[in-house]
């Protein structure tokens, strides 16, 4: 298998180089060392320091200051190369969990357009359930569980927790992972704060369960037929904007912590740098 070359851009002139080097580092630990546990994914993750200058064959996660209305964060060249945007968050680890997000969604599913049978979900007041049926559900690898809650560290950088194969199993199994960080416990739990989509069997259109809000039930939404451009570009149309303002923000305290181990981190490099001086 080819391996596939991954690079982190910032396009603001906001980010640390030091900061953006780590990120991209850990964001490499990733892809290397945790995803192929479960996917088969050959990728590798780093930094590229000048945004006007993209190697060829490398495939950019862009930090940006904003995106315009109707836009998500998974992108196709005119070429069809996959390419991602990641809105910059001063202070706060927010767009590190995008970035690794963005990244993992794109090497697991790079057109955009990877479906997967299974039991299908029904909404039951503040539950969701497997039902009777079947559903084409898009591979979506991090959509379920993406919260602050189920992220974990790599060397101080927050990275997202993303599903394994096992996650449209039809039962679950004991001793069997459904996310990386273990935080679904079972075949096509979605945790609050996360959404999964699907085709319809019967209409062919698109619809979501979607739980942005931890504090209000999940809700079904029919986002009617995918149109244009890949299903993952159809369903982020329709999503990205309000998962952004709906996805609940780290307290100061919380913020304060993570600040407070990346310093550690840091200063233990520090350290063990002059060992090799």
């Amino acid at each position: 298998m080819l391996a596939i070359r991954v690079g982190l851009v910032d396009t603001t002139g906001e980010v640390d180089n030091q900061e953006m080097a780590a990120v991209a580092a850990a964001l490499n630990v990733q892809v290397t060392r945790d995803l192929p546990q479960y996917w088969p994914v050959n990728a590798s993750v780093a930094y590229l320091p000048d945004h006007r200058v993209i190697p060829q064959g490398v495939w950019p996660v862009q930090i940006v200051k904003s995106l315009p209305p109707g836009e998500g964060g998974f992108h196709m060249t005119r070429h069809n190369q996959p390419y991602a945007k990641v809105i910059y968050t001063p202070g706060s680890h927010e767009w590190t969990l995008d970035a690794s997000h963005e990244t993992i969604e794109m090497l697991v599913d790079p057109n955009g357009n990877r479906l997967q049978t299974s039991t299908s979900i029904e909404i039951h007041g503040d539950e969701i359930r497997d039902g009777t049926g079947r559903f084409e559900y898009l591979v979506e690898a991090c959509d379920p569980c993406e919260t602050d809650d189920s992220s974990y560290q790599i060397d101080g950088i927050r990275v997202s927790d993303f599903i394994t194969p096992h996650f449209y199993d039809p039962h679950p199994t004991p001793g069997v992972r459904y996310s990386f960080n273990g935080t679904i416990t079972r075949p096509r739990q979605i945790l609050k704060g996360g959404y999964i989509s699907w085709t319809d069997p019967v209409t062919s259109e698109m619809q979501q369960i979607l739980w942005v809000d931890p504090d209000q039930p999940p809700q079904l939404r029919n986002l009617g037929p995918a149109t244009t451009g890949s299903l993952r570009l159809y369903i982020e149309a329709h999503t990205h904007a309000l998962v952004r303002e709906k996805r609940a923000r780290p307290s100061e305290a919380v913020r304060a912590r993570h600040a407070a181990y990346r310093e550690t981190v840091l200063a233990n490099g520090r350290v063990r740098a002059k060992h090799y001086t």
